[in-house]
């Protein structure tokens, strides 16, 4: 079988095609990356090539040494995935340090792993010990709308959670435990990977101000349903605004009935 005859390969490729049709992933724009189950690892180990060198992550990941990871490429357009796997994406290696990466398929002719792979692994790292590893996919879209909110909203995570939950009733069931946000800083480094993580360890979505948003969640659909939700409600929100604001919404004892009957756990820190 091919790299592309793989289930969790195809999974992956719907769910790029998906994004690239919502308008989340312009040019280049954003990234996804999935960390392998032994399965998936399994099913691959005649077609990878293990013999390659490692590269560094510029970033320390030790609990997931020897771990493997399908992410997009550098510079790649989420659109062109469907259309040319090989070239688009790569699965690659963490070493024993967790300190260094090896491509051991994919991103051919000298093609590199995103440049957001630090925000993803330090992504990966605390939400492997946060979810006693259950949580496999970080991804990392331009979402039009959560953007847009960024220049309008206080760049607060509650004030972000509670005008987002407000916008529809499922939202504090997808997300009970709301959102966090990042202020701007230059993208592809070791700080804006740690401030990100750092959130992680509380949020499942962290908003990166002017530019885009992180979702974090346990296999590609639920992820992609968790960054559908949050940008579906960021346009609802964006537009109750340009109509002059809301005049009702759902009060806090409404969530708090909500959180007893969907037996969900939402803080006090959003319902002030």
């Amino acid at each position: 079988m091919s790299m592309q005859d793989m289930k969790f390969v195809q999974n992956f490729m719907k769910m790029t095609n998906d994004a690239w049709l919502k308008g989340w992933h312009e040019r280049n724009g954003g990234n996804i990356s999935y960390r392998l189950t032994s399965e998936n690892v399994e099913s691959i180990k005649n077609i990878i090539d293990e013999n390659r060198d490692y590269s560094p992550i510029g970033v320390t990941v030790k609990n997931l040494a020897n771990e493997y990871f399908l992410v997009t490429g550098s510079g790649k357009f989420i659109r062109n995935v469907a259309v040319d796997l090989e070239a688009n994406v790569g699965i690659v290696k963490i070493d024993e340090k967790g300190e260094n990466y090896k491509v051991v398929w994919g991103l051919v002719n000298g093609a590199k792993p995103t440049s957001e792979l630090p925000s993803h692994l330090m992504s990966h790292s605390v939400k492997f010990e946060a979810t006693n590893g259950n949580h496999r996919v970080i991804m990392h879209s331009h979402a039009t709308n959560l953007i847009a909110l960024t220049f309008v909203l206080p760049l607060d995570g509650a004030v972000f959670t509670r005008e987002l939950w407000e916008m529809a009733t499922e939202c504090p069931v997808v997300f009970p435990s709301g959102v966090g946000i990042v202020p701007w800083m230059v993208p592809g480094g070791a700080e804006i990977a740690e401030a990100t993580s750092e959130l992680m360890k509380k949020h499942d979505v962290v908003i990166w101000a002017y530019h885009g948003v992180f979702c974090s969640g346990e296999d590609l659909d639920l992820t992609f349903g968790l960054m559908d939700t949050v940008e579906k409600s960021a346009e609802i929100l964006v537009k109750v605004l340009s109509m002059g604001g809301k005049r009702q919404t759902i009060s806090s004892d409404n969530f708090r009935d909500l959180a007893r009957d969907f037996n969900v756990t939402i803080s006090e820190e959003y319902l002030k």
